[in-house]
């Protein structure tokens, strides 16, 4: 199953998108801005986060990963050692090991600390497995190394809101929530169509019990973005969360006549079942 109907799933049974450990702020009231701290963040110990999985891969790609961690160990020169961490990092999120995955894209950025795309790549991996991790401390660190790395990105090329957006969620999720809504604030006052920026506000307002000013992001959301699947379903959960059952029958319909996955399929039926 994809990332995105694997999120459709997780929300259609209370669970919250992604960012499990995300606090219950108000998300769409003025507020002020902290001063944001980026250290670089190191590079993971050597108790390799890639142990953790070592044997819930499948025998083919176990004996693979293998041959490719020898290689990465006694490699002499940088450019083979990238491409083996490159390689590693493949097999671990095809097998939904993110977390292993983002640590060998991290060694690989390590290995050529001037290549931004590494960087970029390695903050990108952390993001998707800082998404899906539901341990408190684990989220944080996650977190950090996102910042870490597309930080370093952002600093040579400040207009990548795309990644601006992810950096920040990973503060959304900290001690300091006001400091990322502040610059999802930012994102859309630059870019008021900004895609990730509209769907990220209306999931923080769903978050926080704002169901009718969710459903205000959403509906911005698919009027510049109507192929957005997750934007058209949330929108629908929030007019069912704000009790407006006939607009909230209307959106599940419509949601229905845009895929055929039996797990989104079941989750609309329930709603609908509801209503």
């Amino acid at each position: 199953m994809k990332k995105t109907q694997l999120i459709l799933i997780i929300l259609a049974v209370g669970a919250v998108i992604g960012l499990y450990a995300l606090p219950k702020v108000v998300v769409d009231n003025k507020a002020g801005t902290t001063a944001v701290e980026d250290p670089n963040a190191p590079e993971t110990s050597k108790m390799e986060v890639s142990k953790m999985h070592e044997n819930e891969l499948s025998s083919d790609n176990r004996s693979q990963a293998d041959q490719l961690k020898s290689t990465l160990a006694s490699a002499e020169g940088s450019p083979e050692k990238i491409e083996a961490a490159k390689a590693l990092a493949s097999i671990y999120q095809n097998e939904g090991m993110f977390d292993s995955a983002a640590y060998f894209l991290g060694e690989a950025a390590y290995l050529n600390p001037s290549d931004l795309a590494l960087k970029e790549d390695a903050g990108k991996a952390y993001y998707e497995a800082f998404s899906f991790a539901l341990d408190k401390t684990k989220v944080e660190n996650l977190a950090e190394k996102t910042r870490g790395y597309l930080n370093q990105v952002l600093e040579k090329d400040p207009n990548r809101l795309d990644l601006k957006t992810k950096v920040a969620m990973t503060y959304v999720s900290s001690a300091n929530p006001m400091q990322g809504i502040t610059m999802m604030r930012e994102i859309l006052e630059a870019d008021p169509q900004n895609e990730d920026g509209l769907f990220n506000m209306g999931i923080l307002s769903m978050q926080s019990g704002q169901y009718k000013r969710a459903a205000e992001r959403f509906e911005e959301l698919i009027k510049y973005h109507p192929d957005n699947l997750q934007g058209q379903f949330y929108l629908a959960v929030s007019y069912f969360e704000s009790k407006e059952k006939n607009k909230a029958k209307a959106q599940f319909e419509a949601v229905k006549k845009m895929t055929q996955d039996p797990m989104i399929l079941e989750s609309v039926q329930t709603y609908l079942d509801r209503l």
